[in-house]
């Protein structure tokens, strides 16, 4: 443990005894939950940032869409707002946030929709006209105002939860042992060749209860970087300089996707979320006109280019991702899909 982390261990100590109070209070009743009958698929971490819960709701969105009229409910990170609100066409991310003004702009007919008060935000869904047929709430594992019906824990394959502690020391918004509110655990991030020897012995590690089922997921990059409706494909990006500029938790695997595909780059490395300044626009500008090659490009992930860039702006392109299954991926569909069928009465 480094000197820094030994100074603040003792407040840690007292950090995860508060939450965990607050939990005990929740799971004996002297705090209230709200119970809804709609379907409702809670996805969040324990560490703070960077597990890939975008992605992993934009493969839920996509499993369940077509077969349910879907709604994404979030609080909104970094919005400008405070109140309820649906996102529409002229909803920006100032209003409702970057990942839910991305979901709302990937998928026709789902309904996105921002509140800090989850509860509240349910209870707005459920007088809309169509009313959805089941809920995702994104980064809701602490939200335990409202009784879930099924959790996914997401963990990166770099930073487990069993191997980390709670804040300040540390990265957990709380004690290792709330893990066991999920009913799936998800280790993302992981590399694409992840034995199944290994997966094991990670599994064993988090020491799963048994009715939880433990799941290894991979980053899927797409084959080409896009703005609007042009397309650079990945193979040919050698053939330019590349300034990459990043506002996420963990740029860490999309650097090193780039490295394996002996892409020249600069990096340009900002907080997570971080909403780009006149200054930080001139510095990404200058930055880019200082680059002396024929070919370039800047380059960004799809959040940070919902949130800060446009089709307007030449020359500024984003890389798509998916969350992708190592295998089993059929499994999880199965139990995701029963869940959700059982309690809309469409069995």
């Amino acid at each position: 443990m480094s000197k820094i982390r030994k100074i603040l261990y003792p407040f840690s100590l007292l950090y995860g005894e508060i939450v965990g109070m607050r939990n005990k209070a929740f799971d004996k009743g002297v705090l209230s939950t709200t119970s809804f009958s709609i379907p409702n698929i809670v996805v969040g971490n324990l560490n703070v940032g960077g597990t890939g819960k975008s992605p992993q709701i934009e493969y839920l969105i996509r499993l369940l869409k077509d077969n349910f009229k879907t709604a994404v409910l979030s609080r909104g990170y970094k919005r400008k707002t405070k109140e309820f609100q649906i996102a529409d066409e002229s909803s920006t991310a100032d209003q409702i946030g970057d990942e839910p003004l991305q979901f709302y702009k990937k998928f026709e007919d789902i309904i996105v929709v921002v509140d800090a008060d989850r509860v509240n935000g349910i209870k707005q869904l459920n007088l809309q006209n169509p009313k959805p047929e089941v809920i995702l709430l994104d980064d809701a594992f602490q939200h335990r105002q409202v009784q879930p019906g099924f959790v996914i824990l997401l963990t990166s394959f770099g930073s487990l939860y069993v191997d980390d502690i709670v804040l300040p020391a540390g990265n957990l918004r709380e004690k290792k042992e709330g893990s066991k509110r999920a009913q799936i655990i998800i280790v993302t991030k992981c590399p694409d060749k992840l034995s199944e020897e290994e997966q094991f012995e990670i599994s064993k590690k988090l020491k799963p209860e048994l009715n939880q089922t433990v799941f290894f997921t991979r980053i899927n990059y797409y084959k080409a970087v896009v703005r609007g409706k042009e397309e650079i494909a990945i193979l040919d990006l050698k053939k330019y300089k590349v300034l990459l500029v990043t506002g996420i938790a963990n740029p860490k695997p999309l650097v090193e996707f780039i490295k394996a595909n002996e892409i020249d780059f600069i990096h340009l490395k900002y907080p997570d979320h971080h909403n780009f300044s006149t200054k930080d626009l001139k510095k990404i500008s200058d930055t880019f006109e200082g680059i002396n090659e024929k070919k370039k490009i800047i380059l960004t992930t799809e959040k940070d280019y919902v949130r800060n860039f446009s089709e307007n702006d030449e020359n500024v392109y984003y890389l798509p991702i998916q969350t992708e299954f190592l295998d089993n991926g059929k499994d999880f569909n199965k139990i995701i899909l029963n869940y959700v069928q059982q309690n809309t009465g469409n069995s």
